[in-house]
This record gives structure tokens, sequence and C-alpha cells, in this order.
């Protein structure tokens, strides 16, 4: 495992043949550590990266904490290699880590966001359903679509029809008591906060078309920064924002130990 500056000749700029993570910083502490690198090392496993040890790849990670609250991003790429899209040649993976600040979520933490569907459709891809790799092209254009559209936030549906994420987040969705997500078997990149959340919650898990969410009481988005986010409209209805709080409490109230 090399740490060292990006080059031209890194696989992840060259092909976006890579992975990452975006940490949490809590009290000084990586948020949800063992989940981040649950997801990372089967995302290298899936993708046949090289092995890389977890104390090191913490080790760099925590070594960019300067603030008890901000971001860290884990980037991993398969390594640096010519032209052509061969892996032979290539030995160990490359990591690198960058420290940001951590962005103030509170006032949709609060009052919720405005939601809409995307016109977008999400390619089908099994092979990398799930990982949250570096050739995040659909992401950047789900993301420009969002920007452009008046909403906080758009949700995707697969070529399909089949509902996937929002454009920075996962989706959960309430209904006769019952939480319900998107699975992501075939698009979509499984979320740290969505995989805590469903250890915590009693979540189905299933494939839901657009009218299976029309008349959903409930919705919030989550992610490993914004936490949980509930959704106030969505389709210009209004939704409940009260069972959104106690998944917002319980997340309020864990706390890690070791991390």
């Amino acid at each position: 495992m090399r740490v060292q500056q990006p080059s031209v000749s890194d696989r992840s700029f060259q092909y976006g043949d890579g992975i990452f993570s975006t940490i949490r910083v809590k009290n000084g502490a990586l948020q949800f550590w063992p989940l981040h690198w649950l997801r990372l090392q089967q995302s290298m496993q899936r993708l046949g990266f090289g092995l890389m040890p977890e104390a090191e790849v913490k080790a760099q990670a925590q070594a960019q904490i300067s603030a008890p609250e901000q971001v860290v991003k884990v980037l991993v790429s398969r390594g640096h290699g010519g032209r052509g899209y061969s892996t032979k040649t290539l030995a160990a993976p490359d990591i690198y880590c960058t420290a940001s600040p951590l962005p103030d979520y509170g006032v949709q933490q609060q009052q919720g966001i405005i939601v809409a569907n995307a016109s977008l459709r999400l390619g089908i891809q099994p092979l990398l359903a799930g990982i949250k790799h570096t050739s995040r092209l659909e992401t950047v254009l789900h993301k420009n679509e969002v920007e452009q559209s008046g909403y906080d936030e758009l949700l995707a549906f697969d070529s399909e029809g089949f509902a996937i994420e929002f454009s920075a987040a996962n989706m959960f969705f309430y209904q006769n008591d019952q939480w319900f997500t998107p699975e992501l078997s075939q698009a979509g990149v499984a979320g740290v906060m969505r995989a805590f959340l469903m250890k915590q919650l009693a979540v189905t898990e299933g494939r839901f078309m657009a009218r299976d969410i029309a008349d959903c009481e409930a919705m919030f988005a989550c992610n490993a920064l914004m936490g949980v986010v509930p959704v106030h409209h969505y389709l210009q209805r209004p939704l409940s924002l009260a069972p959104v709080r106690p998944v917002q409490q319980l997340l309020a109230n864990y706390s890690e130990e070791g991390c």
C-alpha cells in the first residue's frame, strides 16, 4: 500500500478504477469506522483489488483529523498503470485521505426537505451495484438535475422503473407502521448510514416502483454526513415528520466504543 499524491497514471483518475468512503468525524473520532471499513473491504474484494491492512488504512484516516467535527474521505485506487485497461501488471493499491469541514445539516434535519422524482434513469449493473466506486458520472448528472430542478432532492429510479436513491443519500419510506427501503442489488450505493439503520430498525427491503411510494406517510434521506433528514413534501404532497423523529433520536443517542 502506498500513500502519496495522485498522478495522471493513477487508475482512479484514468478510469474511475477506485472506491471511496466519506466519513464523519464526531468528537474527534471516525464515526461508524467498522461499517466504513467493511464496505471498503467488501468492495475491494468484489473488484479484485490487492489486500490492505485495516490498521494502516485507519491510521492514515485518523492522521487527517484536525477538528472535533469534520469530514475525512478515504479513496482507494487500484494503483498506477500505463495505457490500457489491463490490471495484470499492477501491484498494491494506493490510498488517499483528505479532510474537509463538516457541512451543517441542522435546518434540513429539523424542517425537512422537498423532494420530487428525477427524470434521469440509473443504469443496471449488478457487478457494481452497492459499491461506492469513483466512476460517478451518473451521480454527477443526477446532482446537476437536482440543482436545476428547484427541489432539495430528486429520487432516481433505474431503467426498469424501480426506486433506487437520492443524488447523495439513501431513501427510506414509511407506510402502515413499517419502514421500507429499496434493495440495491441492481444499482445504487449501499450507504453506511443505511447499513446502520437497517441493523437498528425493522426495515423491509424491496423493489418499489413510483406507484408503491406515491401514498407513503413519511420519508427520509440518510447518509454518513447528514444523518437522517426527513422529507416534508414529496411530489407536492405533505408528509408527516413524526415517524422520522424517533429514528433521528435513535441516531443521536447511539454511542460507539473504541472509535
